[in-house]
């Protein structure tokens, strides 16, 4: 009897975890996109942030940044001027109630919102300063991370919703291998779960940096990538819970070569696997998770189109030939993607025509 009970509630469990599971993810089988261009100007983009008001915000090349309004369709920008040259801008992040930008390049400059304008709130001058991605734990916790001007990555930390930021001494961190830096291509080099963050590098080594306390302790993990040259390695990573994370990249100046380019965990980033090896897609600057698919539906994109996976990555069809850089989820079957001089919405769609 205590068998039969057993077995009895052993499937009731089941039963109640695959009809949760059905409720909470939804399998897609994506074959098509439709695509609309909302902004377009002379300014390349590589980071969106997805507001919690539903709008959109931006900030991009020659010191341009923007937000649009999907009730109204309509887009305010500015541009925020330097002294001999204006800043180029491949990271942003937001808070509940603050967006940031922050510039590559020597000086780094970090901006916040303030008095419906941008105030710099951050500067580091230095030869090698380059910042590539930032984001927040928190709407009072936030980091960003850049190249190494000694001999760790450039992390910086607020504890105070951006207000200050300071830079993480060397001694709290890896240290750099030779020629391992970052790729500021879409402002995902860093993915966090919680208190969890994972940061991506590439180059000549290219390896995956991990803190499990928001930043205050890190440690680093080899990865079988492909790398070894300046413009090879991880350019993106994305998590979809504290156990599954992609990593994708290659090499922007040979787009066509798939070898060793796709990576997946499963342990938090500890270890990594090589999946789709030798099978397209070549390179890649940005790739996500879809949301609502228990960790197995991913999409990427680069200059070179639109792909997408059902399976954790293992196999791919391509959705589109149309180029982007980076790009959000707003759901689990529409983004906002940018690029080289435009911002466009996209539907994904199970049918092979829209």
């Amino acid at each position: 009897m205590r068998i039969l009970t057993g077995i009895l509630f052993f499937f009731l469990t089941i039963g109640c975890t695959e009809e949760k599971k059905e409720k909470e993810f939804k399998i897609h089988n994506f074959k098509s996109v439709d695509l609309k261009v909302i902004y377009e100007d002379s300014v390349s983009i590589r980071t969106l942030e997805i507001l919690n008001d539903g709008s959109l915000a931006f900030a991009g090349s020659d010191g341009k940044y923007g937000l649009y309004d999907p009730k109204t369709d309509q887009w305010s920008t500015k541009i925020i001027k330097g002294d001999t040259v204006n800043p180029s801008f491949r990271a942003t992040a937001h808070t509940s109630t603050d967006f940031f930008m922050l510039s590559i390049g020597n000086p780094g400059l970090l901006y916040k919102t303030e008095n419906n304008g941008m105030k710099l709130v951050y500067a580091e001058e230095n030869e090698a300063v380059f910042y590539d991605a930032m984001t927040f734990w928190n709407n009072e916790e936030g980091i960003a991370m850049g190249d190494p001007t000694a001999d760790c990555l450039s992390i910086l930390t607020t504890r105070d919703g951006g207000k200050t930021w300071q830079k993480t001494p060397c001694d709290r961190l890896p240290k750099v291998k030779e020629g391992e830096a970052a790729f500021a291509a879409s402002n995902t080099n860093i993915a966090t779960v919680g208190d969890k963050t994972w940061i991506i590098t590439g180059g000549k080594s290219s390896r995956v940096h991990y803190s499990p306390d928001k930043g205050a302790t890190w440690e680093a993990y080899d990865t079988p990538i492909i790398q070894g040259t300046a413009t090879q390695g991880g350019y993106s990573i994305a998590f979809y819970d504290d156990k599954i994370g992609f990593v994708i990249g290659g090499d922007y100046t040979q787009p066509e070569v798939n070898t060793s380019n796709k990576m997946i965990t499963k342990d938090g980033g500890k270890s990594w696997q090589i999946v789709a090896k030798n099978t397209d897609p070549g390179y890649k600057s940005c790739v996500q998770f879809v949301p609502k698919s228990d960790g197995n539906e991913l999409v990427t994109m680069g200059f070179a189109g639109i792909n997408y996976s059902k399976d954790q990555g293992e196999h791919w069809q391509q959705l589109s030939s149309e180029g982007f850089y980076t790009f959000r989820f707003t759901n689990d079957s529409t983004a906002y993607a940018a690029g080289n001089g435009r911002i466009a919405r996209i539907t994904f769609s199970d049918s092979l025509t829209n």
